[in-house]
């Protein structure tokens, strides 16, 4: 009895906290704060519809496509040149200042120079998820291998273990959690930059039906498509943050 009620209180403060933030929305809107600041009753409303007439089940089908794509590529090329940069120090001392440039750079600044050399096509969006995304993959992924506990290197060197021995059976797994912590993180920077691509490149998706409902100022719709990628985002990063409690240990994750 004490555990289930240990279970459900978080649940609870976690559902009033919802209630609370939906509560000020709709006092904010019908204050209202902003002509442009819809409440939260007329926004969910506005989701719905847009989900009966099929428009936003439309919009991200042309918005997960891209999203998919450069996420894949981050997980394949941007985890083995993180493992590469780990491993090697030649890797490591050509590459890793590029990286660190790219993860502090503005990148959504690069977005229009994508544009002009590829087009407004799926390439050029698929390039704004892998500008946004690579950076914190590689790096994560980087810092998962350098981390590993040097004691354990040292153990399987006492014991005669070969270099691949030790990759394979000591370094990979040590560094699985960080790793992994860098393909969410990198999951949260795609969601971004699919968003300013089809923002800045073209109005598809996502991003047209932005662009559409705020150019003639119907604010609901507006607000629910913003807050529909929200919701997606946080979902599936949520998801993937219980997958990595239940896949590594808190020492490992701690680590």
């Amino acid at each position: 009895m004490e555990q289930r009620s240990r279970i459900a209180s978080p649940v609870v403060w976690q559902l009033l906290s919802f209630a609370l933030f939906f509560g000020l929305w709709e006092v904010a809107g019908r204050w209202p704060i902003s002509f442009a600041f819809p409440p939260f009753s007329k926004t969910f409303m506005a989701l719905l519809r847009m989900i009966a007439d099929g428009s936003l089940p439309k919009a991200y089908l042309s918005t997960l496509q891209p999203l998919v794509i450069g996420i894949f590529l981050c997980s394949i090329a941007g985890i083995g040149f993180g493992i590469g940069m780990g491993l090697s120090r030649a890797i490591e001392w050509f590459s890793l200042p590029i990286f660190i440039v790219l993860q502090a750079a503005p990148m959504a600044a690069m977005i229009p120079l994508i544009t002009y050399m590829y087009g407004i096509g799926l390439t050029s969006k698929v390039l704004a998820v892998v500008v946004l995304a690579a950076p914190v993959i590689v790096m994560n992924s980087y810092k998962g291998i350098r981390n590993t506990n040097p004691s354990l290197i040292q153990m399987c060197r006492v014991f005669l273990g070969t270099r691949r021995q030790e990759v394979i059976k000591i370094i990979l797994p040590h560094a699985a959690a960080l790793i992994f912590a860098g393909l969410r993180l990198g999951l949260a920077m795609g969601f971004i930059g699919i968003v300013i691509a089809e923002l800045l490149i073209t109005p598809t998706g996502i991003g047209d039906l932005i662009t559409y409902h705020s150019s003639v100022a119907d604010y609901p719709e507006m607000f629910a498509a913003i807050a529909s990628i929200i919701v997606l985002a946080a979902l599936t990063i949520h998801a993937l943050e219980r997958l990595e409690r239940k896949l590594f240990p808190p020492e490992i994750r701690g680590s």
